[in-house]
């Protein structure tokens, strides 16, 4: 099973279906196929032979479709890099995967320019490949096994982690989420959240293997979103909740005409009054999602069972806001301090380990962090604490690193930002803990207000004291003008606690 096979099936079944839909042109399934096979020789012919890297820096494009299946047929390893990242963070990267040629588009010159300065790594252009292609490329892709993908991790900190994901790994998680959203020929995704970023990537192979549509917004704003959603009729897509919350707060959002049958979040925690927005803007059923790039991603849905729909309307509601229940072919456990599994009770707070198909094989060239990552019996240890009920959802708390030690107290970050995110006047949070001589830590609270609206610290620590337990509520509240956040849409807490840090 390789990525290619995909394409060259949608091909085989569905040539002359639509495929990709871009602001200029309509590309077909058999010019899709034919593009990206030309790619793969110009591939080729730069030095990109099976097990080269083939780093890129492209927006959300065909370009960025075409690569993806480019680097398979030609049996590359494709490096789609963080086009936000700074030119000393791109390069330290690269660094890493070593790759033999680096794609950028005309929106990411000047960065693909600054990161290969003074060194011997050649920044190609997409519109050069097709002169580079000459004749018929033969498709050379990769066993399963073998590495399909790097993706680098997100840290602000340390060497940078290449997350080594094999064609299995890429296919099989495409084939169980065919499956788990029962995506068919008649569905049109949009790529509006990143496609250097599994959070949407994933879809470019699923949605492929079915023959269905892509369309692609190459810079995000929320009436962009909101049009292409309409425009193109999208049946589905996955957004970061960021995204969300700036699109069901247009005033003209509930307005449009959608084609909406679901919509997934993920990538980061989700506010319930933003879920009941995005339900009641898009008139469609809504899905939590959780994942991790070591996981192709998704780990966790919340997909309602036959006995969960049963229940009243606001319940159903109720869970499908939690993290969900495992993906197919997931293996989950909720592991306490103990090291057993904790009980199914909704209450006790455990790390959720992962086994699976899906599951990345370690860390490129970084054997130390590999065995780290993982138990002595195989599960991959992912670092965030969560309860899980009888009927085997669970439900993040939070993320190891990020529980709040205050005067002996435990304090979780996500149920302090649930009691903001209540408040009318936030458009993002973010709670952490600041170091403090008598408490231990200080629960610090970091907002972005809603256009328009005005709120003060004093408020806000008392909104949440209303809600939540005194000890749990905000000492003290930042107010940014913007969140500093990863590809995946998620806030870096690493970079709060330095900014909040005494100088």
């Amino acid at each position: 099973m390789n990525i290619w096979d995909f394409l060259a099936s949608a091909r085989k079944n569905a040539a002359e279906k639509t495929a990709l839909i871009d602001t200029s042109r309509t590309w077909t399934y058999q010019a899709a196929h034919d593009q990206a096979l030309q790619w793969a020789g110009a591939f080729a012919k730069l030095g990109a032979r099976r097990g080269e890297r083939v780093a890129c820096l492209l927006r959300n494009s065909t370009d960025h479709f075409l690569a993806y299946f480019a680097a398979a047929a030609s049996g590359a390893i494709l490096v789609s890099l963080n086009t936000r990242l700074s030119p000393a963070e791109t390069r330290a990267v690269l660094d890493d995967a070593e790759p033999c040629l680096l794609l950028h588009d005309e929106d990411n010159r000047a960065l693909a320019e600054a990161a290969t300065a003074n060194t011997t790594l050649a920044a190609h252009h997409t519109e050069q490949l097709l002169a580079l292609a000459g004749r018929a490329f033969s498709p050379e892709p990769g066993a399963p096994e073998e590495t399909a993908h790097l993706y680098y991790t997100s840290g602000t900190t340390g060497r940078p982690k290449g997350v080594m994901l094999s064609h299995h790994n890429v296919c099989t998680h495409a084939l169980a989420a065919v499956a788990e959203l029962q995506l068919t020929q008649e569905d049109r995704w949009a790529h509006i959240a990143p496609m250097f970023h599994l959070a949407d990537a994933w879809a470019v192979f699923a949605i492929t293997h079915t023959a269905g549509e892509h369309s692609f917004l190459p810079r995000f704003t929320a009436q962009g979103a909101l049009g292409l959603l309409a425009n193109q009729r999208t049946t589905i897509t996955n957004l970061v909740p960021t995204m969300l919350a700036l699109m069901v707060a247009e005033p003209d959002a509930k307005e449009r005409q959608y084609s909406l049958r679901a919509m997934l979040s993920g990538g980061a925690p989700i506010a319930p009054e933003t879920v009941h927005r995005i339900i009641s803007t898009f008139r469609c059923d809504y899905v939590q999602t959780y994942g991790m790039t070591e996981t192709s991603p998704y780990l966790t849905l919340s997909l309602l069972n036959d006995d969960l729909r049963q229940l009243p309307e606001d319940e159903q509601l109720r869970i499908k806001c939690r993290t969900g229940r495992p993906f197919r072919g997931v293996e989950l456990r909720v592991i306490g301090d103990d090291g057993k599994p904790i009980a199914d009770d909704d209450q006790a707070v455990g790390e959720i380990r992962v086994r699976g198909q899906t599951v990345t094989q370690g860390y490129w060239r970084n054997s130390e962090a590999t065995a780290a990552a993982f138990d002595g019996e195989g599960f991959l240890c992912t670092g965030d604490l969560a309860t899980i009920d009888q009927h085997g959802y669970v439900n993040i708390k939070d993320r190891k690193k990020d529980v709040i030690m205050t005067g002996g107290e435990t304090v979780y970050s996500t149920e302090v930002e649930n009691a903001l995110f209540d408040h009318e006047a936030i458009l993002e949070c973010a709670v952490y803990g600041s170091p403090d001589p008598v408490w231990g830590e200080t629960v610090t609270a970091a907002v972005v207000l809603r256009p328009g609206y005005a709120a003060d610290a004093e408020e806000l620590i008392e909104f949440c004291r209303e809600r939540i337990a005194r000890y749990k509520a905000p000492r003290r509240v930042q107010f940014l003008t913007q969140m500093p956040k990863t590809g995946s849409g998620k806030v870096r807490k690493s970079e709060l606690r330095r900014l909040d840090a005494p100088q």
